[in-house]
């Protein structure tokens, strides 16, 4: 049990570390030199999402795809928060609301495009929602 600690308190130190020699790499003007094209941000215990990149951004930063990876990276943050506050019950509240939001873009986008919709699913690592 305390090794299991100890070994998952490593991980995120080395989580950390990762996250922070990514932000150094960060001009003080603030244009990325090493991270330009794609920016990781970390999510849930060790794994990565690559993020949609900054020119697609500027591109269209209102589209379904965009938002619904938004609303993925804030519930897998608000997740993650849970499991140091357990009793948080305002964010979990706001957790629901972005759940809700998520649910319903997603349905929208499985109706008007069901490529679009799997293809997002797929690189997301979300579950399918059950069609009405």
């Amino acid at each position: 049990m305390i090794a299991e600690r100890e070994e998952e308190k490593k991980k995120k130190e080395r989580q950390y570390k990762i996250i922070s020699e990514a932000w150094d790499s960060i001009d003080q003007d603030g244009e990325e030199e090493s991270f330009h094209f794609i920016l990781f941000f970390m999510v849930k215990k060790n794994s990565f999402i690559p993020v949609i990149s900054q020119e697609q951004k500027e591109k269209n930063p209102g589209s379904i795809e965009f938002q619904v990876f938004n609303f993925t990276n804030k519930i897998r943050r608000l997740t993650s928060h849970f499991e140091l506050h357990p009793k948080d019950y305002l964010s979990e509240r706001g957790l629901h609301k972005i759940l809700g939001k998520r649910k319903r873009l997603l349905f929208y986008l499985s109706k008007k495009s069901r490529i679009r919709y799997k293809k997002l699913i797929n690189q997301l690592n979300i579950r399918e929602s059950k069609i009405r």
